[in-house]
């Protein structure tokens, strides 16, 4: 029995101090030019710190993330940088925040935060774990 709760216990602290470990750190360069975004789609997961860097490649731009709130600008040879930890999933736009020609109103990208798959696997195995190691316990103690 003390074996049992000993595991089980192991198995707990071990699936509640995992979360943190697959956040991961992603530097994302994005160029403004000519009315677009390069890349236009970002894909991320959630959990992860993204710092972006805004690099203009012809007039003042900005990056304005809708529902995360936050904003930088680039200006010829001068990068904008912002950081943020995605808590959010979804597709959320992005978009120039500085009127920058007539095409201004188009120019818009997209960042999809998906779920944190790795977790959720992480996480089924030690549920499996778990229901397997309880499952020969009780085994053993009907044998005996």
């Amino acid at each position: 029995m003390k074996n049992k709760i000993i595991r089980l216990a192991f198995l707990f602290i071990l699936f509640f101090t995992s979360i943190p470990v697959f956040a991961g750190q992603q530097l994302i360069e994005i160029k403004a030019g000519k009315f677009s975004y390069n890349p236009s789609t970002i894909k991320i997961n959630k959990g992860d710190e993204i710092t972006i860097r805004l690099l203009s490649e012809d007039v003042t731009h900005g990056f304005y993330l809708d529902g995360y709130g936050i904003e930088t600008r680039a200006h010829p040879g001068q990068d904008g940088v912002i950081s943020f930890t995605a808590d959010k999933t979804g597709k959320f736009s992005f978009r120039c925040s500085v009127t920058c020609g007539e095409f201004h109103p188009y120019m818009v990208g997209f960042l999809v935060v998906r779920p944190n798959s790795t977790f959720f696997g992480f996480a089924a195995v030690v549920l499996v774990l778990a229901m397997g190691s309880l499952t020969v316990t009780l085994i053993k103690k009907r044998k005996s």
